[in-house]
């Protein structure tokens, strides 16, 4: 299935029922083998030489769009710079073991940078800037399991996770979370009940009147129950990593980031306790967010080049690197939250979310604020780093999207 994968990506075009079956998930056709590279003539950015366009240049006003840029400024998050004190003050203010044990970063200023059609038409604080990005990483770890979908490594995303684990591996083996899917796991709607790296799933977002109602939750029938819960996602993250059976921040370098012509400046952390041995290999098991140290750390180009590869069906520069079906599903909201897709797909649904943005809109969110939004109606791409929660992202869209012609 590797070969056959590397094959759609443009090194081989002879036709098998192989390449055929890897052609369906990536959403490809291979009745022309060579229409299998030829892709729609979108602007790329090369990896030093990102171009700009003036606004008007691409149909839309300047000083409007200035207006959007200077919301985002003017919108910072008012919080500490310093994030081990700003985690310490929200979330961990309310939740037990809320002790970090991965690396975390003090925080840059606003910062952020708007794509359309591919060129750069506004930036603004220091996008150079590498920074923690939060749950945004949970979007980069669903796009690593969509590629071991891709290669044949896992089925289908409605499988029993558990059956993929080694002996020895005992993520799955109790009763309740014998249930657990792919897709439970990918939608956050798993219910995954125990504790990893020090953490049980009951002290993220606790539920309950007083703290002894905490560890007695109620258990949910996995799938049925949305509930945002960063140990959940690091099950996931160790459940792959024991599918690809190599560092994950490998698989998103090789598969993704190089050939997006990213930056070698992101780094992809685990916590200090997440490390596993894999035929004899010494891997740490990365997060899925920064609740507790670790995550993606990475720039705003970056994070544009990302979003922008979605913008463009999962394709770069004539070479299919996410399958369309994929992001499809991605983008497919759950029966348990219509709002929500894999994670970390925020959907539009019905525009409540985001009454400015239209309805396909979809955005990759991690608190500070963090945000990718991507917008396939008007083209366009924006990185908004460190903006205020409430209406403020929704406000920056009003007016940047007011400024298209």
């Amino acid at each position: 299935m590797y070969g056959v994968a590397l094959a759609l990506a443009g090194a081989c075009l002879l036709v098998t029922p192989y390449t055929v079956l890897a052609a369906q998930r990536t959403g490809l056709t291979v009745q022309n083998p060579s229409a299998a590279t030829q892709l729609a003539p979108s602007y790329f950015p090369d990896r030093f030489d990102w171009q700009h366009k003036k606004p008007e240049e691409l149909g839309m006003d300047a000083g409007r769009l200035d207006d959007a840029v200077k919301h985002a400024i003017a919108s910072e998050n008012p919080a500490t710079k310093e994030l081990t004190l700003y985690l310490a003050t929200t979330m961990g203010a309310t939740e037990p073991f809320d002790t970090p044990i991965g690396p975390v970063k003090v925080r840059g200023a606003a910062n952020g940078i708007i794509l359309r059609h591919g060129y750069i038409v506004a930036e603004w604080g220091d996008p150079k800037r590498v920074d923690m990005t939060f749950s945004v990483t949970k979007t980069f770890l669903t796009t690593v399991v969509g590629l071991a979908w891709q290669r044949g490594l896992i089925h289908d995303v409605n499988d029993y996770a558990g059956d993929y684990m080694p002996p020895g591996v005992d993520l799955f083996e109790a009763p309740h979370n014998q249930k657990i899917k792919w897709d439970h796991l990918l939608r956050q709607t798993s219910d995954w009940q125990g504790t990893l790296w020090g953490k049980p799933d009951w002290a993220d977002r606790p539920e309950g009147d007083k703290p002894a109602d905490w560890p007695n939750r109620k258990l949910w029938e996995p799938g049925t129950h949305y509930k945002y819960n960063d140990v959940r996602v690091n099950v996931l993250a160790l459940a792959v990593l024991n599918v690809w059976r190599r560092p994950l921040q490998d698989v998103l370098r090789e598969e993704v980031m190089e050939p997006i012509d990213a930056s070698s400046t992101w780094r992809w952390y685990g916590y200090d306790n997440s490390w596993v041995e894999i035929d004899g290999q010494r891997i740490q098991s990365v997060t899925g967010g920064g609740h507790w140290g670790g995550g993606m750390f990475i720039n705003a180009y970056d994070m544009a080049r990302f979003g922008y590869l979605f913008l463009r069906d999962g394709k770069w520069k004539g070479r299919a690197i996410v399958s369309e079906r994929w992001i499809q599903m991605a983008r497919t909201p759950g029966p348990a939250n219509a709002n929500y897709g894999f994670a970390n797909w925020f959907l539009n649904t019905a525009r409540k979310p985001l009454s400015a943005a239209p309805e396909s809109a979809v955005y990759f969110l991690g608190i500070g604020n963090n945000i990718i939004y991507i917008d396939r109606d008007n083209d366009i791409v924006a990185v908004v780093r460190w903006i205020r929660g409430g209406d403020a992202l929704n406000e920056f869209l009003a007016k940047m999207l007011a400024s298209i012609k």
